[in-house]
């Protein structure tokens, strides 16, 4: 069964003459353990699609699933805990809380959830993102490269089938842009999350092994990807109009 399903997923902003339509009914399918990058120009409905997935938003019509779950028929309560022990978020911006350590902020959603052993699930993610010498330092202690592991050992703590990033290498220098796209990758290959990533940047995408492209807020191409250091995903964005 697919991970995630989205079925005719729809949404407009406003009413009326006012009324835009940021997402255009929408399919995809992501497998268990796949890496998928969306690619395409600002506006085109990338960000509002992953936070339709990602339960943030509400669909204005269509459905998602979630390991077979129709998000659009749970309350809020139920959505919440799906979310928190289904899914992992990674941003632009890395929204580490300042006053906590390494391994607090690791652990947060493990806290929250009243989970056992959070900090030790959260010292094993962080070793394994490569941060086992960081593991009490505080955010402003760190490189942004390195808080971009914490959110990713964050998001990995509670055993996620998901992982959405969101720009996830949109603040970093290339150097360690390059590195959290390589993390991203291995999330997929080594540790079979699915990972849904949507990014701006031809090169990061190809660290994916399949590109969704959109525009005006529907997918316009669904190719694979050879790992060719982003020059196949440059030249389907130009194909499609979108370079």
């Amino acid at each position: 069964m697919p991970i995630v399903v989205t079925e005719a997923l729809s949404k407009t902003y406003g009413e009326g003459e006012t009324a835009v339509t940021a997402l255009d009914s929408v399919d995809i399918s992501v497998e268990p353990g796949e890496f998928v990058a969306i690619m395409g120009p600002s506006g085109c409905g990338k960000s509002t699609l992953l936070n339709l997935v990602g339960g943030l938003d509400r669909p204005s019509s269509g459905r998602v699933l979630i390991d077979g779950a129709d998000l659009t028929t749970l309350d809020d309560d139920k959505l919440t805990e799906l979310r928190r022990r289904r899914m992992g978020f990674v941003f632009q911006f890395f929204n580490l809380i300042p006053v906590l350590d390494a391994t607090e902020n690791a652990a947060l959603p493990l806290t929250l959830d009243g989970a056992p052993h959070a900090e030790q699930r959260a010292r094993d993610w962080l070793g394994k993102v490569g941060l086992g010498d960081r593991m009490a330092n505080r955010p402003d202690q760190l490189s942004g490269g390195q808080q971009q592991r914490v959110a990713v050992a964050r998001a990995l703590s509670t055993e996620p089938a998901l992982i959405l990033a969101d720009e996830p290498t949109g603040n970093l220098d290339s150097k360690s842009a390059t590195e959290i796209a390589a993390l991203l990758a291995q999330v997929s290959s080594d540790w079979g999350r699915a990972v849904l990533m949507v990014t701006h940047d031809p090169r990061i995408a190809s660290f994916a092994k399949r590109l969704l492209l959109m525009k005006d807020g529907a997918i316009v191409d669904d190719l694979p990807l050879d790992g060719d250091g982003g020059e196949s995903a440059r030249k389907a964005m130009e194909k499609a109009g979108l370079l």
